[in-house]
């Protein structure tokens, strides 16, 4: 079966055309988001969008990943001009997980939509209870517990709690997000019931500054 245009840029493509607000109506990006990822021969598509990426683009997505403590996260496509990102999440070998990151309750900054390519996990979705005080998670409660094979997919908005206990080794998925819809993310850990903030080291250089 010969290879289409990159599916990375088709889904850009359709994602640009769209006729509504993303950030807003991000449950009908999942719809686009759902059809994209059940295409036939989506892995060996995105592998080799990776194999012909120029060294400049492969230099580019270096630049702009990261390293978590549970998984690589891997940059494919960030252009200004769109309201969404992509990327590729490569989990450690379950034994290499340091707690912290995808095993903590937590939300994000972002909506996002994710597919499971390779491996799997178990998910569970929280209801997290905010401190009034403190704006911290003062208590969670497990709402829904799921083990998601390869291709299952879905979407979490930036309010949404989950997290992802375990994972399959050599598990990878891949996600578009939204641009940032809020300033940070909180965590909650329910062995030690202590919760965190993150704010995002960008948005801290005025603050920084100013500690000087």
């Amino acid at each position: 079966m010969p290879l289409r245009v990159s599916a990375v840029g088709e889904l850009a493509e359709q994602l640009c055309d769209a006729d509504f607000d993303l950030v807003e109506q991000w449950d009908r990006v999942d719809k686009y988001f759902a059809a994209w990822a059940e295409q036939p021969g989506l892995r060996m598509n995105l592998r080799h969008h990776l194999l012909n990426l120029p060294n400049d683009r492969a230099e580019a997505i270096i630049e702009r990943s990261r390293e978590t403590t549970t998984h690589f996260a891997w940059c494919l496509r960030d252009r200004p001009e769109e309201p969404f990102t992509f990327w590729l999440h490569e989990y450690k070998q379950q034994r290499d997980w340091r707690q912290g990151y995808a095993d903590s309750v937590h939300n994000h900054r972002y909506h996002f939509c994710t597919t499971i390519l390779r491996g799997g996990y178990l998910h569970e979705r929280y209801d997290a209870r905010l401190d009034p005080d403190t704006e911290l998670i003062g208590s969670a409660e497990l709402l829904q517990s799921t083990p998601c094979p390869v291709g299952a997919s879905g979407f979490l908005l930036a309010s949404d709690f989950h997290r992802i206990p375990r994972a399959a080794d050599g598990t990878m998925t891949f996600l578009v997000k939204s641009r940032s819809v809020m300033p940070w993310s909180l965590s909650y850990d329910p062995a030690t019931q202590e919760s965190h903030r993150h704010v995002p080291v960008e948005s801290r250089l005025e603050q920084l500054a100013h500690r000087l």
